[in-house]
C-alpha cells in the first residue's frame, strides 16, 4: 500500500473501514433512519403499521405526562450539571496536588464511576430510608427533620440528583485532572515571579486554560442529563414514582409497555431534536468563554 495512489489506495482503504462502516450502516444509521419513519405510523407490534401523519409529535404535545415528564429533567439538569461541575473541578485540584496517597485516593474516587446504578441504587435507598436511614440521621443530629426523600414526590428528585452527582463527579473529575496535568506549567513559574498569588494564578491561568474541558464536560454532562433514565428507574418507591418520571422513562413505557413504537419514536425524535438545537448553541458560544491559549 505505500506509496499506491488513485483507485487502487482506495480499493484497499475501503476493504479495511467496511466491516466497519457495515456494522455502522446496519445497526446504528438503519434503526435511525427506521425510527424516524417510523414516527408517521401507529404501530402496537402485533398489527400492521397504520400511517397517521403528524399525529404523533401532535399528541406529544399535548400529553401532560410527556410535558411534566420534560420539567422534571429540564429540573434535573439544573441542578446536576452545575453540581457536578463544580464538585469535580474542586476534586481534580485536590487530586492534581502532591499529596501522599494521591493514586489511591483518585481511584478511590472514580469507583462510583464503575459501579452499576443496581448496586449504587441499592445503597442510596438505604441511606434515604426516612426512618433508618443515615442521611436523616445526620439531619437529625442538627435537629432538622429529614423528608420523605423516596417516598415523597416532591422530594425524590432531589433524592436522585445526589445519587447522580456522588456517582458522576469521580467521571468529570477525571477530565478535569487531565486538563490540569496539561497546563504548561511555565505560566505558573512566570506568574510567581510577577508576584500572584494562590487565587489569582487560579482565576487567570488555570480557569482560562481549562475551560476546553469545561467545554467538553458541560456537552457530555448535558447530554447525560437529559438521557438520565437508570436511577429514575431503580430508586423512587412506586408510589412516588410520578416525582421522578423522567422523558427516557415515558419513551420507555410507551415503547414496551403500551406497545406505541410510533408514538415513542416520535418522543426520542423531539428529545434529540432539543438536545441538538442546546448542542448547537453551546458550539456557537463557546467562542465567548471557551479559551485555548492565554
Amino acid at each position: 500500500m505505500p506509496g499506491e495512489s488513485g483507485l487502487k489506495k482506495r480499493l484497499w482503504i475501503l476493504l479495511f473501514l467496511g466491516p466497519s462502516l457495515t456494522g455502522l450502516l446496519i445497526f446504528i444509521l438503519g434503526p435511525v433512519l427506521y425510527s424516524l419513519g417510523l414516527t408517521l405510523y401507529d404501530w402496537n407490534l402485533l398489527s400492521p403499521p397504520r400511517y397517521v401523519g403528524l399525529n404523533n409529535f401532535a399528541e406529544v404535545f399535548q400529553d401532560t405526562r410527556f410535558l411534566q415528564a420534560f420539567e422534571h429533567t429540564l429540573t434535573y439538569l439544573v441542578l446536576y450539571v452545575p453540581s457536578v461541575l463544580v464538585l469535580a473541578f474542586g476534586m481534580a485540584l485536590l487530586l492534581n496536588q502532591p499529596l501522599r496517597g494521591r493514586a489511591f485516593f483518585r481511584m478511590a474516587f472514580f469507583i462510583p464511576v464503575v459501579s452499576s446504578w443496581v448496586a449504587v441504587s441499592v445503597i442510596w435507598r438505604w441511606i434515604f430510608n426516612p426512618r433508618f436511614g443515615l442521611m436523616n440521621y445526620l439531619l437529625g443530629l442538627v435537629g432538622i427533620e429529614g423528608p420523605g426523600w423516596l417516598f415523597d414526590p416532591d422530594w425524590v428528585l432531589y433524592a436522585i440528583v445526589i445519587a447522580s452527582v456522588w456517582k458522576d463527579t469521580g467521571f468529570v473529575a477525571v477530565l478535569f485532572l487531565a486538563g490540569l496535568q496539561g497546563i504548561p506549567g511555565i505560566y505558573y513559574e512566570a506568574a510567581k515571579i510577577d508576584g500572584a498569588n494562590a487565587r489569582q494564578r487560579l482565576r487567570h491561568i488555570t480557569i482560562p486554560l481549562i475551560t476546553p474541558t469545561t467545554f467538553f464536560a458541560l456537552i457530555t454532562s448535558l447530554i447525560s442529563s437529559f438521557q438520565m433514565f437508570d436511577q429514575a428507574w431503580l430508586m423512587p418507591e412506586r408510589f412516588a414514582r410520578s416525582g421522578a418520571s423522567v422523558v427516557m422513562e415515558q419513551i420507555v413505557n410507551n415503547a414496551f409497555r403500551y406497545q406505541r413504537m410510533g408514538y415513542a419514536a416520535s418522543m426520542s425524535w423531539i428529545l434529540f431534536a432539543v438536545i441538538f438545537v442546546i448542542t448547537v448553541v453551546q458550539l456557537r458560544l463557546q467562542r465567548r468563554w471557551v479559551h485555548y491559549d492565554l
